[in-house]
């Protein structure tokens, strides 16, 4: 993963518990995030970078598959990047109604690069049950895509 290296750093200890390739296995989880990855992650929440970031905060709670964390915090983000994870997230709980909402709150933006997250909605929520290999690898391509660009924004804006 492509992240400065403070951050690289900092989330290095929970990406070598829960690799990227096992996170999200699950298009819709069907348990609640791991508790001994949660208290990790409150450590690392601690952190000032990750403070000052709510994006990083409610891409890492889905990381691990807290979605009740990362909807309490996407929820409070009132920008494209905000809707963008309250999209995901949504999708994720099986609202694939309010999912398309978010992201289309969220509009076009740079992130994705031309990709319509809208139809991605629609190839889960015809398949979730069975959790297609090529879709689950798309969702974590997904999340490190925005998690990157949040990364580099909560980098970027520090220095400053």
């Amino acid at each position: 993963m492509k992240l400065p290296l403070p951050l690289s750093d900092l989330l290095a200890p929970l990406f070598e518990a829960l690799p990227l390739e096992s996170a999200m296995p699950e298009l819709v989880p069907q348990h609640a995030g791991n508790v001994v990855l949660a208290d990790q992650l409150n450590g690392i929440l601690a952190n000032p970078l990750i403070q000052q970031s709510p994006a990083l905060q409610a891409g890492l709670w889905l990381y691990i598959d807290d979605l009740n964390r990362s909807h309490e915090i996407s929820q409070g983000i009132l920008t494209p990047v905000g809707s963008l994870w309250h999209g995901i997230m949504h999708r994720r709980e099986g609202d694939f109604w309010n999912s398309k909402y978010w992201f289309g709150r969220a509009g076009k933006t740079e992130i994705f690069k031309g990709v319509d997250p809208s139809a991605f909605v629609d190839r889960v929520e015809k398949a979730y049950r069975s959790n297609p290999p090529e879709l689950v690898k798309y969702q974590r391509q997904e999340w490190q895509t925005l998690f990157e660009w949040c990364a580099k924004e909560a980098f970027e804006g520090a220095k400053e």
